[in-house]
């Protein structure tokens, strides 16, 4: 008879723990959201102009202070944005609290108080050790209902995030992580350890997912708590591995030594107050950096030295250690905000206008990824030559941004010049181009009678000052053109566009 009541018991028991878990999981897929977004891109060949709005999906999770969190890239552009709760038919209305564009992250605001009864927000937690098991929420295209896909961690180390092509830590999972899984949480222990995000689609790769980590998603959750995006801080160098024993012998390392050799520091920037090029980056917050870059940033697990800067924030101290001329030097570099770009070509961005410039007929415009994107998947071959070389040049003071030529509005004041485009400027009237704000106020400032623009080759365009003057209205008519230049390119006092209507000042 004890031996029966004992096995009702634990039957019993076991039936209690099993409805328990099914109902804490069913209260965990409450909180996974289905996001649509009406996403309108700007018009990188007519930078005036829209492209045809996108309807769009992707993936998120309730987390704290009724948020959602998911991927920039599901929300970027976005005009118009819908949630939608598992299992209710009801969509609300929602908007962007906060972006980073960087981390491939943002935060959701709804609008709609009762879109959060019965919902509970998902906690964060640690990543998991390699091999373990995690599930992957979300609503990936091929249907309406939450699908939940399983796999192990693989791999943990920095990679190029495709959104922004940043470089980030990262973890690898075998579960497929398809178009509309993006943003969605990735589980372990019912605790949030990620947020999916990209796809390895090289030739042979299978299944092979990439998610935010929990030391990304941190940083990004600390930074949005004042609501001004920083982002990541940027250190200011440049390295090279130093695997070779004779450049650690030539750099003045000692026996045992390793470390990663300083080959540029940018002007400006945090570490400038510090290193110099030919130092040996010894330690950075306390990690050894090995010969090939990389810290041991858990138990044989190794990565990109960035791992201990990226843990800081924007005017935080880092500490190093560093070998010069074979003296080992400690020091503090108090990290700055990263720039828009180091290169000539600056990186794609988002939730913005493009700037434009229209002159005597001729679009000008900034170099950009955005720009180079526009060529569509294949830009890499699709896009001009001199576009995809300048990505390898590193600005300076004299020269920080590219500005380019890149269509002709054929009219009479540009004749001789109809087929021009994508044409890089270096100087105007004799003065070289610093960045495209320069390049505006040279063309608007200009008082001779012709404007000469030429490129690095010598090649000259040669426009009627007067005439560019006179013929302007008509050709922005012509062409439906609201504006002569985008607005808040110049910051000086009001003046006439050119149009019949006025700028104000910005």
């Amino acid at each position: 008879m004890m031996k029966r009541l004992l096995a009702l018991t634990l039957l019993l028991f076991a039936v209690t723990q099993a409805a328990s878990a099914d109902s804490e999981h069913e209260q965990l897929k409450r909180s996974i959201i289905k996001i649509y977004t009406t996403a309108a891109a700007p018009d990188y060949f007519n930078p005036w102009a829209l492209l045809n709005a996108q309807q769009l999906s992707g993936s998120g999770a309730v987390i704290g202070g009724e948020r959602i969190l998911t991927n920039a890239h599901v929300v970027a552009n976005g005009s118009f944005i819908q949630v939608q709760r598992h299992g209710d038919p009801r969509k609300f209305r929602a908007r962007v609290e906060f972006v980073s564009h960087d981390a491939d992250l943002a935060l959701l605001k709804v609008e709609g108080e009762s879109f959060f009864d019965s919902t509970r927000p998902l906690k964060l937690g640690e990543l998991p050790e390699l091999q373990q098991e995690v599930s992957v929420y979300g609503y990936p295209i091929g249907g309406k209902s939450l699908s939940i896909t399983r796999g192990v961690l693989s791999r943990v180390e920095h990679q190029y995030y495709a959104h922004a092509e940043s470089y980030l830590m990262a973890g690898q999972i075998d579960a497929a992580i398809n178009p509309g899984n993006s943003g969605g949480p990735v589980i372990s222990d019912g605790r949030v350890v990620g947020v999916a995000m990209q796809t390895n689609h090289s030739r042979g790769a299978e299944n092979l997912g990439y998610f935010v980590p929990p030391s990304v998603i941190e940083h990004v959750l600390e930074d949005a708590e004042d609501g001004v995006h920083q982002g990541f801080p940027e250190f200011g160098v440049l390295t090279q591995s130093m695997e070779s024993p004779a450049m650690q012998r030539d750099a003045g390392l000692s026996e045992g030594q390793e470390g990663a050799l300083v080959v540029k520091v940018f002007s400006g920037s945090a570490a400038a107050r510090v290193l110099r090029p030919g130092d040996v980056l010894l330690e950075v917050d306390g990690f050894p950096v090995a010969a090939d870059r990389t810290v041991e940033w858990r138990e044989n697990q190794r990565t990109n030295y960035h791992y201990a800067v990226d843990r800081y924030h924007v005017g935080d101290r880092l500490p190093i250690r560093f070998s010069r001329d074979g003296e080992v030097q400690t020091a503090e570099v108090t990290l700055g905000e990263a720039p828009s770009s180091r290169s000539l070509v600056v990186g794609e961005k988002y939730d913005q206008r493009p700037r434009y410039y229209i002159y005597g007929g001729v679009v000008f415009v900034p170099l950009n990824m955005n720009l180079i994107k526009r060529w569509g998947k294949n830009w890499h071959s699709k896009a001009p030559t001199e576009y995809l070389n300048a990505r390898n040049q590193w600005g300076d003071e004299d020269r920080r941004e590219l500005v380019v030529a890149l269509k002709v509005l054929p009219s009479g004041v540009n004749l001789g010049y109809h087929d021009w485009k994508n044409w890089i400027i270096h100087s105007v009237n004799g003065r070289e181009v610093a960045d495209f704000a320069q390049f505006a106020r040279l063309m608007e400032s200009n008082e001779e009678s012709f404007v000469e623009l030429r490129d690095d080759s010598g090649y000259r365009m040669v426009l009627d000052a007067a005439a560019a003057a006179e013929q302007q209205p008509l050709i922005l008519q012509t062409y439906h053109i609201p504006s002569r230049h985008s607005p808040g390119l110049f910051s000086t006092l009001a003046r006439e566009d050119g149009s019949g209507g006025s700028v104000a000042s910005d």
